[in-house]
């Protein structure tokens, strides 16, 4: 019988090799855990950039090829990037060190995504571009279909809202590409997502486009499979669990509810909207990417008839254990969430249904 042994790193130096956005996963990690971090890496993704930029007292980093000096004061190694340093050097050094090693040696099937049959080979040798929706951002929430087509990657291009702790249980060779945007902010352009996705499927990699919540809805997922189609490279979609249902589930908000509300229409808070046509829908309005215009689109709904009234819920970070919630009126919403200190990634849900569920003290 195998046993699980657990070991404090508090306090402990642990230094991570790599940059990408499973490094940063680990690193947010490690700081839980009350690990003293050095990172070093030759390239820094999107993700431990704002990792570090957010607190730069929280670790150090040191953007650069790792050196055998970098782990003279450590007690716990942790090979993050594959693509970041040599692997058997990495074991030379540690050996030589006596120091804890993570990520070096072969991993047991069970921390690593493998096929059914066990094998991390693909099914042939041709290249090709799945897109994968990895749902609201839970580990858990991705499909077992989307979990196949990681288990066959050679490389992962991953969105910011996609679900990142998957990336550590990859295969160590596997490349992961941190493309990910922020509201109003697209550091890799769309174009330059699409040009990548075509020429790695053309060297014969199986690249696997993962996003968070379904390809289709607000994920640019049809863009994508045209610029495949165009170049003649195979694409093929794995649906996901999209957060315009699945935050407002975690924040027990039915988006329909029998004799509330028979319909929902999702919208983008980015895009201009037709105001006078969702104050006559009568049933639930999802928003996402609202954030940063809820108190625009509030105003604007009351002041086009909308009651101030309407019951609204705003679920930030769903299915995670950063998991808030702001429920009020409309008219009150914005100001709500200004003194709670909600932001992105959130979901705003307008109607009826906001209120269906919501917990009530017990009448005396």
């Amino acid at each position: 019988m195998s046993k699980t042994v657990a070991l404090s790193l508090a306090g402990r130096r642990v230094v991570v090799v790599g940059g990408d956005a499973r490094a940063a996963e680990r690193v947010a990690e490690l700081l839980g855990d009350g690990a003293s971090v050095r990172v070093v890496a030759p390239a820094v993704g999107l993700e431990l950039q704002r990792l570090y930029d957010a607190d730069r007292t929280a670790f150090e980093l040191l953007p650069r090829a790792v050196r055998a000096t970098d782990l003279d004061d450590a007690w716990w190694l942790v090979a993050a990037d594959p693509r970041a340093a040599d692997r058997a050097t990495l074991a030379a050094w540690a050996q030589e060190r006596r120091i804890w090693v993570e990520g070096v040696t072969a991993e047991v099937d069970g921390d690593v995504i493998v096929p059914a049959d066990g094998s991390t080979a693909r099914l042939d040798g041709a290249g090709r571009v799945v897109l994968v929706g990895g749902g609201p951002g839970a580990e858990d929430l991705i499909t077992v279909r989307g979990l196949r087509e990681l288990s066959r990657a050679d490389i992962v291009v991953v969105d910011r809202l996609a679900p990142l702790g998957l990336l550590r249980r990859l295969r160590p060779d596997v490349e992961v590409v941190d493309v990910g945007k922020t509201p109003h902010h697209h550091p890799v352009p769309q174009e330059q997502i699409n040009e990548l996705l075509v020429d790695r499927a053309r060297r014969g990699q199986y690249v696997v486009r993962l996003k968070g919540g379904d390809p289709f809805l607000l994920g640019r997922g049809g863009e994508e499979i045209l610029a495949c189609r165009a170049a003649g490279v195979p694409v093929d979609l794995v649906p996901g669990v999209t957060s315009a249902f699945a935050a407002p589930a975690a924040g027990r908000v039915p988006v329909t509810h029998r004799g509330v509300a028979h319909g929902v229409i999702v919208i983008s808070g980015h895009d201009e909207l037709d105001v006078p046509a969702l104050v006559a829908w009568k049933h639930t309005i999802v928003v996402l990417m609202g954030m940063r215009r809820l108190r625009e689109l509030t105003a604007n709904l009351i002041r086009a008839g909308k009651s101030p009234d309407t019951p609204v819920s705003v679920v930030q970070h769903a299915w995670t254990d950063r998991q808030r919630q702001v429920s009020d009126s409309l008219e009150r919403i914005a100001d709500r969430v200004d003194l709670e200190g909600l932001g992105n990634p959130a979901v705003i849900v307008i109607g009826d249904v906001a209120a269906v569920l919501a917990e009530r003290p017990d009448s005396t």
